[in-house]
Formats: structure tokens, C-alpha cells, sequence
């Protein structure tokens, strides 16, 4: 089995009297993406900052690429590492080519792929503008193009497609994709959910510095159990069945003529039987809980309550997912 790109031990991370991070563990593999959610404070900038050997852990160990990030030497590896930051800041004085330039024979590598890497992200011909010039999108293309320099083995994306439109955004997953597809590791925090939610292997959610969860979006909705979603056109709430009626939520958008059926994981195929043999039915859609219904749940009180319970009666919470407190 091969080496993990990155793997952390119970990590405590502290600033001063305030405790960021608290027990944290987690591996990922080469050829992995893992989404990094949380509220702002939650710990994921901390997180990264370790990975990069930025920052010492108070307690337990963070390995990357099989070594420790901040150890004499380090330089070397972390060569291999791309880095996105939340905010970007850049020379304005300089064209973003100058930027690009700069930064490739900071990290040793050859600048022949700097024309490349600005076509990728859309700059070709914002190259040789002043960066002061650039909008924020514009700025954060050149932040990635910078991060993609010397195709790094583990790349770390904090909040990536700030500024960016649609079209740059599906781009930018795109490029992931790619990523992905050549064996680089990806730890993506983003606050945009639904654009990630197809875009990575699994999730993190982390909650005042602690993982909450760590699963696949299947492994998170099994042990969440938050139903599934039946739009169906057509049919009069009055000329239902008895035994569909327990289903329903009534629309209160007056203009909306759906009923819909919310029906727990286990039930979804009984009750799709039924609705389908419904006389006037016209259409019919279904929506299986999203990344962000299951950061919600994740984050709520009631999901600390159901997740202590299970712990405290040693039941098991789900086949694969990993749960704390």
C-alpha cells in the first residue's frame, strides 16, 4: 500500500490560550481531492499553514510527502507542494507574466511553462498588464497559475474561486479534474459548496477547531439519514393515497404546482412504485441531499446530540464514516 501524501496524528495547534485545532487525524492518498469545510475560525487555515510547515503543532505529527514539513531540508519536497491562499497579494508594479516569472525561479523551476500556465488560466493576454490593473478574478488566476507551477504532487486551495466568474469557476474544476487524473493530491477549502460537491473524493467538516465528520458524500448521507427529495407535477394532494399522504409537504409558493414527498433513504423505492402508478402524473424529480444540506446537519446541534449518543452506546455509526466529537 503506498505512502500517504499527507497524514496528520492528533494535532493540537494553539495560539496562545486558544485552542485551534484538537485532536485532528486524517491521511490522503495520491490521486485524492478532499473538501475542507468549516465556518471562518473553524481551523482550516491552520490546518494548511501545518501541512506547509508554516506553523509547528503543539502536540501529535503532520507528515507530508513523507517527511515533516519543518524539518532542516524541508525546502527541498516543498518544492513540491502548490499553495493558493484565501487573499492573494501581489507586486502591482509588475505584469503578471514578471509574477509568474518570479515566482517559478523562486522555486527552481525552469520559466518555459510560465506562457503555458497563463493560457491555462485565461491570462494570455493580460500578461503583460501591470497587476494593478487586474480585477479580482484576474488576480486569483494568477494566484493559481502560480500554485500549479512545477505540477506539484499536493496542492492546497484555500477559497479558490473567490472572484471568479461561472465560466472560470467550471474551468478551474476542470483543472482539478486533471489534477486528479495525473496522481496530485488536493485539500480544497471552499464556502461555495454546490460547485465542489462533484469535484471531490471526500469531506471534511471540521467545527471549533475538531472534526465533526470525514466520509464520501454516500458514506455522510447514510449516517445522516436526511431524506430524499420527490418533486412530482401533476397530482392533486386531495386524490392522494392514504399511505403517501404521511410524505408530503405542501409547496408555499402559491405559483408552484408540485407536491412534494420527503421519504428516508430506506423508503425511496416503495415510494417511487407508488407515485409512479399515480394516474395523472406528469413529472417527477428527485434530489438526493446536497454537500451543503449535509454541512448544515453537520453543524447543527442535533447532529452533535445524535453523534455523543451513538459514541456513548458504542453503536456503529456508519461502514466507513468517521465521526467525532
Amino acid at each position: 500500500m503506498s505512502q500517504p501524501i499527507v497524514e496528520l496524528c492528533a494535532v493540537d495547534k494553539s495560539y496562545g490560550s486558544n485552542q485551534v485545532l484538537k485532536n485532528m487525524s486524517f491521511s490522503l492518498k495520491a490521486g485524492e481531492v478532499l473538501g475542507l469545510f468549516g465556518h471562518n475560525g473553524a481551523g482550516k487555515s491552520t490546518m494548511m499553514k501545518l501541512i506547509l510547515g508554516l506553523i509547528e503543532p503543539d502536540a501529535g505529527s503532520v507528515v507530508a510527502l513523507g517527511h515533516t514539513p519543518t524539518d532542516m531540508g524541508s525546502q527541498t519536497y516543498r518544492r513540491q507542494f502548490g499553495y493558493l491562499p484565501e487573499n492573494v497579494s501581489f507586486y502591482d508594479q509588475l505584469s503578471g507574466l514578471d509574477v509568474l516569472s518570479y515566482f517559478a525561479k523562486l522555486k527552481g523551476y525552469r520559466t518555459k511553462e510560465v506562457k503555458r500556465l497563463l493560457n491555462d488560466v485565461g491570462l494570455t493576454e493580460s500578461a503583460k498588464r501591470a497587476v494593478k490593473t487586474y480585477s479580482k478574478g484576474m488576480r486569483q488566476r494568477l494566484g493559481l497559475a502560480q500554485a500549479l507551477l512545477g505540477e506539484p504532487k499536493l496542492l492546497l486551495l484555500d477559497e479558490p474561486t473567490v472572484g471568479l466568474d461561472p465560466v472560470a469557476t467550471e474551468d478551474f474544476y476542470h483543472m482539478v479534474d486533471r489534477l486528479k487524473d495525473q496522481g496530485c493530491a488536493v485539500i480544497l477549502c471552499s464556502h461555495v459548496l454546490p460547485g465542489v460537491e462533484s469535484h471531490i473524493d471526500r469531506a471534511m467538516i471540521i467545527k471549533k477547531g475538531k472534526q465533526v465528520t470525514l466520509g464520501t458524500l454516500k458514506e455522510l448521507r447514510h449516517f445522516a439519514e436526511l431524506p430524499v427529495e420527490i418533486k412530482v407535477r401533476g397530482v392533486q394532494v386531495s386524490t392522494l393515497p392514504s399511505a403517501l399522504m404521511n410524505y408530503v409537504q405542501i409547496s408555499t409558493k402559491s405559483n408552484d404546482p408540485s407536491v412534494c414527498f420527503y421519504v428516508a433513504q430506506q423508503e425511496k423505492l416503495s415510494v417511487l412504485r407508488q407515485l409512479t402508478q399515480l394516474p395523472d402524473i406528469q413529472d417527477l424529480d428527485i434530489r438526493q441531499p446536497s454537500l451543503s444540506d449535509l454541512y448544515s446537519y453537520f453543524q447543527s446541534e442535533e447532529a452533535q446530540t445524535v453523534t455523543t449518543e451513538a459514541q456513548t452506546q458504542s453503536v456503529p455509526l456508519a461502514s466507513r464514516v468517521e465521526v467525532t466529537v
